[in-house]
């Protein structure tokens, strides 16, 4: 009878540790699925945003199975980051075993429900496991591959979101945009990891090929040219209101790149984009004040 009270409390801490393990606060990435159905102006259409809801659903599980398996491959490398070594698995408190089976469970489950929803949304929910495992298990050591890899996986993100709407009206100056948007935040994470580790590679051998100054230089070209290509989208995409409207978002898109520069090269802010969205008000304001300007602009500034 001890035994069977003693078993939750057990298999609590485990618990607990799976659930860290798939790293919920990193499902706001897959928002970006969001994307088609908002430009498509289907946002308001209850079969569309269903059909994107369960998309998002699904990319939260197969990116969760990703990153069990990333911290699986990683765990012995991981003992010696001085902040990944606290990741559930790196510490024991998840035999890489069960993380395994537990991440070929997400899989299945995901894969599943996503052929099930559309044909081609799981073939893309397929090439977003192969290519973020191909990242886990090569690209991760390949430089600058390994930023282009993650930024792919974003792309495809956003790919989903256009055939799970059937997208009629999406323009592709919004996939150069994801894209430019996608190696911001993976040159800004590799710029992250250098300044945790004072700059030295660490136990990360891929860090042994980028410095501080090379990153600086592609993150300044990469929000340039983000800026630039967002400015074409806002008056040459065809499906936007004849007035232009859609060119007075541009001021907040750049703010809120303005703001992550600076919180990276004056405050010394070393998280990536997407971990300084969660505690800077200013990027928060940003982003939220950017989307209701989309919206009033898409859905109510035609007339």
């Amino acid at each position: 009878m001890n035994s069977e009270v003693a078993r939750p409390v057990a298999l609590a801490p485990l618990v607990r540790g799976l659930i860290k393990s798939m790293r919920p606060r990193q499902w706001l990435k897959n928002i970006v699925v969001f994307a088609a159905l908002i430009f498509d102006t289907k946002l308001f259409q209850a079969q569309p945003l269903l059909a994107t809801l369960i998309g998002f659903g699904v990319l939260c599980l197969l990116s969760s199975a990703v990153y069990l398996i990333n911290d699986s491959a990683d765990a012995n490398a991981d003992r010696l980051h001085p902040k990944k070594k606290f990741r559930p698995i790196a510490q024991g408190d998840v035999p890489v075993p069960l993380a395994i089976s537990y991440a070929v469970t997400l899989v299945v489950v995901a894969l599943g429900i996503a052929f099930a929803t559309h044909f081609w949304f799981g073939l893309i929910g397929l090439a977003y496991f192969v290519f973020t495992t191909f990242y886990t298990f090569k690209a991760k050591h390949i430089v600058v591959l390994d930023v282009i890899v993650i930024a792919s996986g974003f792309v495809l993100r956003v790919a989903a979101g256009t055939v799970l709407i059937n997208a009629e009206r999406f323009s592709p100056w919004l996939y150069v945009c994801m894209s430019l948007l996608a190696l911001l935040m993976g040159f800004g994470k590799r710029r992250q990891e250098l300044m945790d580790l004072g700059g030295m590679a660490g136990t990360r051998a891929i860090l042994r090929e980028y410095n501080l100054p090379m990153l600086d230089q592609i993150i300044s070209i990469v929000t340039g040219a983000l800026i630039v290509s967002y400015m074409f989208y806002t008056f040459s995409a065809p499906q936007l209101p004849k007035n232009h409207s859609m060119m007075l978002t541009i001021p907040f898109v750049m703010y809120g790149l303005f703001r992550y520069l600076y919180l990276v090269h004056v405050k010394g802010e070393g998280a990536a984009p997407d971990e300084l969205a969660f505690k800077d008000r200013p990027l928060q304001w940003a982003f939220g004040l950017w989307a209701i300007a989309v919206i009033v602009v898409l859905y109510f500034g035609r007339g």
